[in-house]
C-alpha cells in the first residue's frame, strides 16, 4: 500500500480556512483574529536521521469543515530542501522513528480505523502496517539491527463487577450496566474513564508478524493507562530498559517508579534502581556500555529538579551528571561515541538542548525549543550519528518551526517556515522581555509584555495580567498565539514566572512549597505596577485572567485587590480539600502540594482555599471550564460562581462540552476562550481618558 500527499479533503478544507481569514485587501497586514487557530501549523517531534541528512516531523494541523486537529508526517532535508509530506489526509500520525541505517521510517497512524505502528521503505515510498492492534500502541522503538520494533500497550482486564448482574430478556433494551471501580484513579484528564488493566511492553518484527508480550503482572511498565510511557534497546538486542510502578500501592506513591531490565526472549526482570522517586526516560549508550536517565529522590516537595544519571548496565556505580545544573534535565540521547549526553533543560524562561560529558561539563548545543501555541516551555528534539541535533525551534514572533545545528555549528538552521503566507498577511505584537522587584521580598522576576499591533507609547491601553498555570512550570520567549490574539484585540498583556515557577533553580521554585497560592500575589501586582511605570497602560482598565494555576491566582489577586476592572478564571481550583480528593492527580495534591489530608492539616487547606478570600471580591468575574476537565474538575468551578452570585458578584459561568483540561480539543472551542475573554473584558472596558 502506498500512502499518497494530502487528499482533495484537504484541499477543501484549505479553501474553508481562506474564507474564514477572507477579509477586504488591504495595504497593511491586520492583526490575528480568532478564526486563525484555524490557519496555525506547528512542527512536533523532529526525529534526524542516523546520518543527519534528513528530518522526519510531526506537522499539526486543523481542519474548520468538521471542527477538528490532526496530524501527519513530513520530511524535510537537513539543508532545508526537498520538503513535502509523506502521508496526509485527515489522521492522527505521530512517533516518527527512523531505522538505524535510515532506509525505513516507523510512524503511528489510525489511517486504517484505528492506531497501529506502519513502516514506510524511503527507496520506494511504499508503506505497511506492521500490527492490527486492538489497543492503541505508544512509544515505539526500533531495535539495533533493525529487525524488530518495541513498543507500550495496554493489556486489558475485564471490569470489575460486585454480585451477578440480572441478564436482559431477549430484545430487552436496557440501560448501561452500573460502573465499579477499585482503583484510586478511575479518571483521567484526556482520556476519560480509565480502561481496566495495565501497561505492557512488546516486541514485533519489523516485517509484521504477531506481536510477544515481553513484561507481565499486575503491574505498568513503561507508561500507564492514560499516557505517557518510554523504553530503550540494548544495542545488543537482548533486553529493553524501561521504567516500571512495581511497588507498594503505585497509585497512591503516584511519582514513584524505577528502572528494569526485561529479557525480550524469557521476560526475566533485572531490577536496575530501588530508590524512593521518579526514576524514567532510559537510554542506553551505543557501546552498551552505560544507562542513562533521569529522577531524583522524592523528599515530597512540591518541586525538585530533576537529574540526570548514569550507571553501568548492571545498575552499578550510579552517579549525577547534572550536578553544575540547577534546573531540571529532560529527554536524555546519547552521543555516538558513547561520552556524553543530550538533554533538555529549561533555563531562565528558554528551552535549552545541553551536553553533558561523563566528567560533568555542560555545552548548550540549541536554544529556543518551543511546543508552538503558548508560550510554556516544551518542543522535542533529537541527536544523529554524526552530532546533528533537529529541534522544534520557537521564538516570541515564531510558532515551532523544525530547526538543526550541527557539531560544527551551533547556529541554528531553520529548515520549515510553516506559518510564513499566514503571517506575512498578519501584523502581531511585539514582545518585549522584563525584569522587576517583587514587593514581597526584591526578589527578581522576569517577564513579558506583549504590545498591540501598531503600538503607540504616547497613547493609554488596557492592560490584561495573563499567569500561568503548573504553577510549577515557566513561561518564555515562545511564540504563545492565545496572548498574541489577546493584544491583536487592543490589550497590552504581561505574563510573568512568579516564585514558584521553573527554569530559576529549586530553591525559587520551592518558595510555594506548602504555601500556594500565597505571596506570588506580590510577584504578579509589582509587575502590573512595573508596566504601569513605563507610561502607556490606562490605569483604569485593568484586567486579570489565567487557567489552571493561572486561574488559582486569578481568584487569589481579586480576592486581596480590587485594582481589576473585571477577571476571567479558566478551569481553576477554589477548594483544594474537594480537589484533593476529586481530582484525577488527587495522590501528588495529597502527598506534594499539601503537608497531609485535608483531616489532618485543616488550617493549611483553609488558608490557601479561594474560598477564604471570595468574601474579599468585587470585581465581576467569569469562569470557563470544560465538562470533560477531570484535572480541575467542574466542581470547582461551579463552588466558584454559585458563591460570588450568592454574594451578589457579577458572575458568569461558561461550560464547554467535551471539552479536557486547557480546552483545546476542538479549535473552535480553543476561539471561543478568546472572544469571550474580549467579550468580558470589553463590557467592564472604562471610556479611555
Amino acid at each position: 500500500m502506498t500512502i499518497g500527499l494530502p487528499t482533495e479533503k484537504i484541499m477543501r478544507s484549505a479553501a474553508l480556512v481562506l474564507a474564514l481569514l477572507a477579509a477586504p485587501l488591504a495595504a497593511q497586514p491586520r492583526p490575528l483574529t480568532p478564526g486563525d487557530v484555524f490557519a496555525l501549523a506547528y512542527a512536533a517531534d523532529p526525529q534526524v536521521s542516523a546520518d543527519g541528512q534528513w528530518v522526519a516531523y510531526v506537522r499539526q494541523w486543523s481542519d474548520p469543515s468538521i471542527d477538528r486537529r490532526y496530524s501527519n508526517i513530513w520530511l524535510v532535508k537537513a539543508d532545508g530542501s526537498e520538503h513535502r509530506p509523506l502521508t496526509g489526509g485527515s489522521f492522527t500520525e505521530h512517533s516518527p522513528r527512523w531505522s538505524p541505517d535510515g532506509s525505513r521510517l516507523l510512524y503511528i497512524s489510525n489511517r486504517g480505523g484505528s492506531p497501529q505502528l506502519y513502516v514506510r521503505y524511503m527507496a520506494t515510498g511504499e508503506a505497511f502496517a506492521v500490527t492490527n492492534l486492538r489497543q492503541p500502541p505508544g512509544s515505539p522503538a526500533w531495535s539495533a539491527d533493525g529487525s524488530q520494533i518495541a513498543y507500550l500497550a495496554l493489556v486489558p482486564k475485564a471490569p470489575l463487577v460486585i454480585g451477578t448482574p440480572l441478564t436482559p430478556p431477549p430484545g430487552a433494551q436496557w440501560a448501561a450496566p452500573p460502573k465499579y471501580t477499585e482503583n484510586l484513579v478511575f479518571r483521567f484528564d484526556g482520556v476519560g474513564e480509565v480502561p481496566t488493566g495495565f501497561v505492557h511492553a512488546f516486541v514485533v518484527p519489523a516485517l509484521g508478524g504477531a506481536p510477544r508480550q515481553v513484561t507481565s503482572g499486575d503491574f505498568n511498565h513503561g507508561g500507564t493507562p492514560y499516557g505517557g510511557g518510554s523504553l530503550a534497546w540494548t544495542p545488543d538486542g537482548t533486553e529493553l530498559v524501561l521504567p516500571a510502578r512495581r511497588g507498594e500501592r503505585p497509585e497512591w506513591n503516584a511519582r514513584e517508579s524505577d528502572l528494569f531490565a526485561v529479557n525480550v526472549r524469557s521476560g526475566a526482570l533485572r531490577r536496575l534502581t530501588e530508590r524512593f522517586g521518579p526514576d524514567a526516560s532510559p537510554a542506553v549508550s551505543p557501546d552498551g556500555q552505560l544507562i542513562a536517565w533521569v529522577g531524583y529522590d522524592d523528599r515530597k516537595q512540591g518541586y525538585q529538579n530533576t537529574m540526570l544519571y548514569v550507571m553501568n548496565r548492571d545498575g552499578s556505580n550510579k552517579r549525577v551528571v547534572s550536578t553544575k545544573l540547577d534546573n531540571s534535565v529532560g529527554s536524555p540521547a546519547w552521543s555516538a561515541d558513547s561520552k556524553a549526553i543530550y538533554g533538555q533543560v529549561d533555563d531562565r524562561g528558554n528551552t535549552k538542548v545541553m551536553r553533558f560529558t561523563l566528567d560533568g561539563s555542560i555545552t548548550t548545543v540549541a536554544t529556543h525549543l518551543g511546543g508552538g501555541t503558548s508560550a510554556y516551555s516544551g518542543g522535542s528534539f533529537s541527536v544523529s550519528r554524526t552530532g546533528t541535533v533537529a529541534y522544534t525551534h520557537s521564538t516570541v514572533a515564531i510558532p515551532s518551526e523544525v530547526a538543526v545545528t550541527t557539531a560544527a555549528s551551533t547556529t541554528p538552521r531553520v529548515l520549515t517556515a510553516l506559518n510564513a503566507t499566514l503571517l506575512a498577511d498578519r501584523s502581531i505584537g511585539e514582545v518585549e522581555e522584563i525584569w522587576y522587584e517583587s514587593s514581597k521580598d526584591k526578589r527578581k522576576i522576569h517577564g513579558w509584555i506583549v504590545k498591540p499591533p501598531g503600538f503607540d507609547a504616547r497613547r493609554k491601553y488596557p492592560l490584561i495580567l495573563e499567569i500561568h498555570g503548573g504553577p510549577f512550570a515557566n513561561y518564555g520567549d515562545r511564540f504563545d498565539e492565545e496572548k498574541q490574539l489577546m493584544a491583536a484585540a487592543g490589550f497590552v498583556v504581561l505574563y510573568t514566572n512568579p516564585r514558584g515557577s521553573t527554569s530559576y533553580g529549586e530553591e525559587f521554585g520551592n518558595l510555594i512549597h506548602h504555601a500556594y497560592p500565597g505571596d506570588d500575589f506580590h510577584d504578579l501586582n509589582a509587575g502590573v505596577d512595573a508596566v504601569i511605570a513605563k507610561g502607556y497602560i490606562d490605569e483604569k482598565n485593568l484586567f486579570v485572567t489565567g487557567g489552571s494555576g493561572g486561574g488559582v491566582l486569578t481568584a487569589w489577586m481579586i480576592g486581596h485587590t480590587d485594582r481589576f476592572r473585571a477577571a476571567l478564571a479558566f478551569y481553576p481550583v477554589i477548594n483544594w480539600e474537594s480537589f484533593s480528593l476529586t481530582a484525577d492527580m488527587a495522590p501528588s495534591s495529597v502527598n506534594n502540594w499539601f503537608p497531609g489530608f485535608p483531616w489532618d492539616f485543616p488550617e493549611n487547606y483553609d488558608k490557601r482555599s479561594l474560598l477564604s478570600v471570595v468574601k474579599n471580591v468585587k470585581t465581576p468575574t467569569l469562569i470557563m471550564t470544560g465538562e470533560e476537565d477531570y484535572r480541575t474538575p467542574m466542581s470547582e468551578s461551579e463552588q466558584y460562581y454559585k458563591a460570588l452570585k450568592m454574594r451578589g458578584v457579577d458572575a458568569v459561568l461558561v461550560r464547554v462540552p467535551e471539552e479536557p483540561h486547557g480546552i483545546r480539543r476542538r479549535p473552535s472551542h480553543e476561539a471561543s476562550k478568546l472572544t469571550t475573554l474580549a467579550g468580558w473584558f470589553n463590557k467592564y472596558k472604562a471610556p479611555v481618558q
